[in-house]
């Protein structure tokens, strides 16, 4: 039988999170955190795609309506098709001559594909059997490079050049699988510091932290300068000296402003500072960079394709670079973006504070680690600690470090139950508030 996709389901997933401001920052202080989450099904009524795309709410249905768009490119298509030519397949997406008119390649068009993209990798990873961060160390480096799409980065890496990144890596491969395997991958948490938080909020939430073996802690800033400080200083007393703190703005500094507020943070010994400005400001976060070392600049969740990461690193405006697999174009743009900063040997530290987004990243660092970097150097992925349990395999975290999945798949599967209760408008939990 030759398997083949039959179907695109999509479904509009919102959780009310703003209800006890999990989730709020600086830019964003009262996020409903959301999925557009897309089911590929095939002819083999046991095995299934899913991918999502992650947002905070309204606008949501948008992204439904965008990952419709891209039925036709997939419904109908063969497995064996698309796993002999993934970056092919890829570009078919990317490629649409009418579609690409709403990006090219950013934007709402593009978290939708991403969606698509990932569940199309999670129905190869299952066909499999096996988790994807597996699937995707145990391919080769000739098979990595024909997944990515070097257009536009050919200035500074080429498929040659990726080749020789990923042989050189090669021999280590199953030594670090094992490690990882024994340790799992380390973490930061985020959710001790979300800025609607009180006193008393962050203090027991570090403390739970603390006890459960944490080491890497974040916090919100951005709010006014002596909420900022309070926060940091409250943290500090919880955490100690000794484990390492990092801070994000959310974007909401002028320039001149973040270098100000950071000296002033800078007391507080944070190891990072994300999002200082806008995320668009590739030259501004050069400047804040210069101006705020030792201090390093961490930034890269909003950039929505690997030719914006390529500009950064040229520019030497990160030094952490923090991927989000639901903002690029899926798992081969990911590819992409983490041969570039291992080209330019900046440790990529995915981001993970949505819904979906943890089951996502544990993937993605694995495969760094093992196939791309070959190193856990100033290397840390996020974790938040809401929604799991929505997920029929969710993460699982011990001491602070993620423990490698072995299910098969991306791992980003939702209860049929969840699915039926907070799909938007017409599930039980938003028909009971009144909400839209």
């Amino acid at each position: 039988m030759n398997l083949h996709f039959t179907k695109l389901v999509v479904r509009d997933i919102r959780f009310p999170t703003s209800e006890f401001l999990h989730g709020s920052d600086a830019m964003n202080p009262d996020p409903d955190y959301s999925a557009a989450v897309a089911i590929l099904e095939t002819n083999d009524f046991g095995l299934q795609g899913h991918g999502l795309t992650f947002t905070i709410g309204r606008g949501n249905e948008i992204c439904v309506a965008a990952i419709r768009a891209f039925e036709r490119h997939v419904v109908g298509r063969e497995l064996d098709e698309i796993e002999a030519d993934l970056g092919g397949f890829w570009r078919t997406l990317a490629g649409d001559s009418q579609l690409r008119w709403l990006g090219p390649e950013k934007g709402v068009i593009h978290l939708a594909m991403a969606a698509v993209v990932n569940a199309v990798w999670d129905t190869l990873a299952r066909r499999a059997g096996k988790p994807l961060w597996k699937y995707m160390v145990d391919m080769t480096p000739q098979e990595i490079v024909r997944a990515v799409d070097f257009r536009h980065i050919q200035d500074e890496l080429t498929p040659d050049q990726a080749l020789s990144l990923l042989q050189l890596k090669e021999a280590g491969r199953n030594k670090r699988e094992a490690y990882l395997l024994e340790y799992g991958y380390p973490a930061y948490v985020t959710s001790a510091g979300w800025l609607g938080y009180d006193e008393q909020t962050i203090r027991q939430r570090c403390r739970e932290a603390i006890a459960e073996g944490w080491q890497h802690f974040k916090i919100k800033v951005g709010a006014d300068h002596a909420a900022d400080m309070h926060r940091c200083r409250i943290i500090r007393e919880e955490i100690g000296s000794e484990r390492k703190l990092m801070l994000d703005a959310n974007q909401v500094w002028e320039i001149d402003e973040a270098i100000e507020r950071m000296n002033a943070l800078a007391q507080f010994n944070p190891w990072w500072i994300e999002e200082p400005t806008s995320p668009d400001d590739i030259l501004g976060h050069a400047r804040i960079a210069k101006a705020l070392h030792p201090i390093g600049i961490a930034t890269g969740e909003h950039c929505h394709n690997r030719v914006m990461v390529k500009q950064l690193l040229q520019a030497g405006a990160v030094d952490f670079l923090q991927i989000d697999g639901c903002r690029l174009g899926g798992v081969n743009e990911v590819i992409a973006v983490m041969l570039l900063a291992a080209k330019f040997d900046v440790p990529v530290c995915p981001h993970a504070g949505g819904v979906g987004l943890c089951e996502h990243v544990q993937h993605f660092s694995a495969f760094d680690y093992i196939a791309v970097s070959g190193s856990l150097d100033n290397r840390i992925t996020e974790y938040a600690d809401h929604l799991h349990e929505h997920f029929v395999q969710p993460v699982q975290m011990r001491g602070g470090y993620y423990v490698l999945p072995k299910t098969p798949g991306l791992g980003v599967e939702m209860h049929a139950q969840s699915m039926h209760r907070f799909e938007f408008p017409g599930g039980e939990i938003w028909k009971k508030r009144g909400r839209v």
